[in-house]
């Protein structure tokens, strides 16, 4: 598994929400539904300048509505990323979120434009098909028998390119896959939003791994 979030990727801050039962989960769902060779365990991964990050071909990024980068940081990324990494993220709600996750990437990529991924996107169909108009929640905003949280009340499925057109960057906002992997064998999480999430997962990992 590779993981990292929170503040900064360097520091500390929310990289351990939903760790490592969600990672763990997602490890799980990946051998059981492919045939991608996944490490046992979990591995949280940092930008720290070493060439550790290089050995992961797939990063997850959890809360990065409140990350931070810092120019050495940024470099290493945008290097990772455009050598045939693959960056998901997830987690993350509302306006003010999205105003600072957007602020950090633009420091990795000044000059490559978010955009909303079409629903005939290779990626949501690799080995399934994603439904793309179901909010993955997370299960407190369950609790209050609603799927979003904050005023992020619709899914958005965005992506940043490299310059042939692959998808460099998955982003995954105003939703919680993380919670879905973490509780997806818990009987009060719906099956229809832990299956979703696991499609989402099978298709970003094959797609990361061919293209």
């Amino acid at each position: 598994m590779w993981r990292n979030s929170g503040r900064s990727f360097g520091g500390f801050g929310g990289w351990t929400t939903d760790y490592p039962g969600g990672d763990r989960n997602l490890i799980e769902g990946v051998r059981r539904l492919t045939r991608i060779d996944v490490r046992s365990v979990e591995q949280p991964v940092a930008l720290d300048g070493s060439d550790d990050v290089y050995n992961w071909p797939f990063l997850y990024a959890v809360e990065v509505g409140r990350w931070t980068f810092d120019e050495r940081e940024a470099e290493q990324l945008r290097n990772y990323l455009l050598r045939g990494g693959f960056l998901m993220v997830d987690d993350f709600h509302g306006s003010q979120e999205w105003a600072n996750f957007v602020e950090g990437i633009q420091m990795v990529f000044p000059d490559r434009a978010i955009e909303d991924l079409p629903s005939g996107e290779p990626i949501f169909h690799m080995l399934g098909d994603v439904d793309l108009r179901i909010q993955v929640p997370g299960l407190a905003a369950l609790r209050f028998g609603q799927t979003y949280e904050r005023d992020g009340i619709t899914p958005r499925w965005r992506g940043i390119r490299d310059d042939k057109g692959r998808v460099l960057v998955a982003i995954c906002h105003n939703m919680d896959l993380g919670d879905a992997w973490e509780y997806s064998d818990n009987p009060n999480y719906p099956a229809e939003f832990a299956s979703n999430a696991h499609k989402v997962l099978v298709n970003y990992a094959t797609y990361d791994l061919t293209h």
